[in-house]
């Protein structure tokens, strides 16, 4: 018998142009942390995966290596209170509401550089 694959959580990778403004949007105003960054030498594209909690993205400045205006889904256990805290940043480019929609609650987000986030608390 195979054994099984043990396939894990995937880990989107969405396109940045800017460090500065990906940096502000992502730790400032959702609050993920820094993990690490990859630059192959001084003055290259940035390589750098964010977190928080059990999410993992990875932000990219390379070409060709994603699209701008990526969509990406995530499941959320409480989307009243993501909406709240991010509603009490106040950050002045961004300001989410809590969308029901027939499968649960919905914040979406929408990053500088068009890459939405979409955050569901389904039903259940």
């Amino acid at each position: 018998m195979a054994e099984p694959a043990g396939l894990s959580a995937a880990i989107p990778i969405l396109r940045i142009f800017s460090v500065e403004k990906a940096m502000e949007f992502y730790l400032g105003f959702l609050g993920f942390r820094l993990d690490w960054e990859h630059r192959f030498e001084p003055g290259m594209p940035l390589y750098a995966q964010v977190s928080r909690d059990a999410l993992v993205l990875h932000l990219s400045e390379h070409f060709g290596d994603t699209t701008p205006g990526t969509r990406i889904f995530v499941p959320v256990a409480n989307a009243r209170a993501l909406q709240a805290e991010l509603a009490a940043r106040d950050f002045p480019f961004m300001r989410p509401g809590l969308e029901t929609v027939p499968w649960g609650l919905e914040v979406t987000v929408t990053d500088p550089f068009a890459n939405r986030i979409t955050f569901c608390q389904r039903n259940t």
